[in-house]
């Protein structure tokens, strides 16, 4: 996560009145929205007095889920290869669990010989089919969250807010799921797919059944601290989110190690709740930036 520094012109360059950067204060008062539901804390934190004509500014530099769907037709594509080749013993399996199927049927009685084949052989060929791992059918659940989650932010660019999906880190094999740049401030958006619940342990870490959440939010974190390192202003702060679809977050949104978890369908409100940080001009400008800056993961 970025840290706010001094704004970088002059006072006469300022954009607005209504643009400003957000400073630490601001950040630990986006935190504190996010993890609660009185917005009279995040007011009392912020200087932001001020209302932002919203201005839908559109950019798209790649597409919701892109990099994630082509992870799973590759992987796809590679297991039917791999099992294309294994093809010749399936049969001769299938084929000789069928004969064995036919010869104890006919010990039983001579009428279910052949009924007692072809059942063996369906059986034995159901079970010997094609079926993805479970590691690519995960791209592919990764997939359909990040397009569930770029439907749900779309409302928001009727009020001033840019999101752009699927970006390519610069020097890394990371991506960003989405970023969000508005009115509220710059964030990145890590959509999660899980099932079940998620449960807070007596230290405060976060568990999807036996498995920590900690490895996913130093990711999201890292992503956000990489994404305020492109973009061309270091007064503004890049805030990680984590949208999850399907599993029960605890209360709906909690933060945990600096990292807001929220159920996805919140999300909008969220975001669309917060008070203004950054004027048109300046969203319109990193926006343009981000756009010029990332490329298309997929």
């Amino acid at each position: 996560m970025a840290n706010s520094r001094a704004w970088p012109f002059d006072d006469e360059d300022r954009p607005s009145g209504s643009v400003r950067p957000l400073s630490q204060s601001d950040l630990q008062a986006i935190l504190v929205h996010l993890n609660g539901d009185d917005p009279d804390q995040l007011l009392a934190g912020t200087g932001a007095d001020r209302p932002v004509v919203a201005v839908r500014v559109r950019a798209s530099v790649g597409r919701p889920g892109g990099s994630a769907q082509a992870r799973w037709r590759r992987a796809r594509a590679a297991e039917w290869t791999a099992w294309i080749r294994t093809l010749p013993w399936r049969m001769a399996a299938t084929l000789g669990i069928g004969a064995g199927g036919g010869v104890l049927g006919s010990l039983l009685a001579p009428r279910l010989g052949l009924a007692a084949a072809g059942v063996a052989a369906i059986v034995a060929g159901w079970g010997l089919r094609f079926r993805p791992s479970p590691e690519a059918v995960a791209w592919r659940r990764g997939a359909v969250g990040e397009r569930r989650t770029a439907r749900l932010l779309d409302p928001l660019e009727r009020h001033g807010w840019v999101v752009l999906h699927d970006l390519a880190l610069p020097g890394s094999h990371a991506n960003i799921d989405h970023l969000a740049i508005g009115p509220g401030g710059v964030f990145v958006i890590d959509s999660k797919q899980y099932r079940g619940r998620f449960q807070l342990d007596p230290s405060g870490r976060l568990w999807h059944g036996r498995h920590s959440l900690a490895p996913t939010l130093r990711a999201v974190s890292f992503e956000a601290d990489q994404a305020a390192q492109v973009l061309p202003d270091p007064g503004v702060a890049v805030v990680p989110i984590v949208a999850v679809h399907g599993a029960q977050v605890p209360w709906g949104k909690v933060v945990t190690d600096g990292v807001p978890l929220v159920t996805a369908r919140r999300l909008p409100s969220l975001l669309g709740g917060l008070p203004p940080m950054l004027g048109p001009e300046r969203v319109a400008n990193l926006a343009d930036q981000a756009r010029v800056r990332f490329r298309a993961a997929a």
